[in-house]
């Protein structure tokens, strides 16, 4: 009864409203509003910085928007469930149609960090910026509207934790739980969200003081290492999971973790300016 009492009752209707027969879910409007979000930040960045917003921030929100959802649902395909997505015709459709489910944000990393290098190297020759300089600033982008996509998992009542006895405790009655889980996807937004203004913060007042390279490996230790600890509570999101040391979350956050180790220490060695050309 006790327990009853300091946990939460979580059942959010994951759909905000409907248009007709199709419904508007929180996790659509977060996952959106990421973009708009990122778009008016980038806007703010490549004014300081005396670059033309108008010529490169469309491209740049293209570039992102097909990257992450083409990304994250090849990632959750591949890397979790490949044998129902590769093994039958049916399943390989399905591929092709994320709103039925399953995206990774891992999968949405990497194909991210390709479509910055081909961004970069398309526009940034002739505007005087490299890869490292745009990730610099699209990581403080992706913190807040990683935030965000979490705060959407918790309206869809999905990747939650393990059983606590924490007063926070969530009952997601949606899913037909009957004990407080841990709201990992509150752990994990909050964790999104300072580090996010940590990087902006320190963009605003210290550009001059940090180096190329300093926002992306401060944004990858932060972002993979937090994510690496929360996985220890949270729940197998697939079978295969149970039992393993290291879950699939885990074992894709660690070539992250070392390479923003990596890129912090290239940072502090070649000490390139953090800020484009001589915009400080």
């Amino acid at each position: 009864m006790m327990m009853d009492l300091l946990s939460v009752h979580w059942h959010v209707d994951p759909v905000l409203f409907h248009l007709g027969s199709i419904g508007i879910r929180w996790y659509s409007l977060l996952f959106v509003s990421g973009f708009i979000i990122g778009w008016y930040i980038f806007r703010r960045f490549f004014r300081r910085e005396n670059l033309p917003w108008d010529k490169l921030l469309d491209p740049l929100l293209y570039t992102l928007l097909i990257c992450t959802i083409v990304g994250a649902r090849l990632g959750h395909c591949l890397f979790y469930q490949p044998d129902y997505y590769l093994g039958s015709w049916k399943g390989f459709l399905e591929i092709f149609q994320p709103w039925k489910g399953g995206l990774a944000s891992h999968g949405g990393a990497i194909a991210l960090l390709l479509g910055m290098w081909w961004y970069s190297n398309r526009y940034g020759k002739k505007y005087k910026f490299d890869f490292l300089w745009v990730m610099d600033r699209l990581c403080i982008t992706v913190a807040f509207a990683a935030c965000l996509i979490r705060l959407g998992n918790l309206f869809n009542s999905e990747i939650y934790g393990d059983v606590t006895t924490l007063p926070w405790g969530f009952v997601f009655d949606l899913r037909g739980e009957t004990q407080p889980k841990h709201p990992t996807q509150l752990y994990e937004a909050l964790s999104y969200l300072l580090l996010g203004l940590f990087l902006l913060w320190v963009y605003n007042r210290k550009l001059d003081k940090v180096h190329r390279g300093f926002f992306f490996g401060a944004f990858l230790v932060g972002c993979f290492g937090m994510r690496f600890l929360i996985e220890f509570i949270k729940e197998p999101q697939v079978d295969f999971e149970q039992g393993m040391l290291l879950d699939m979350g885990q074992l894709l956050s660690l070539p992250f973790i070392v390479a923003g180790i990596v890129i912090l220490i290239l940072s502090m060695v070649k000490r390139k300016p953090a800020y484009c050309g001589d915009s400080i």
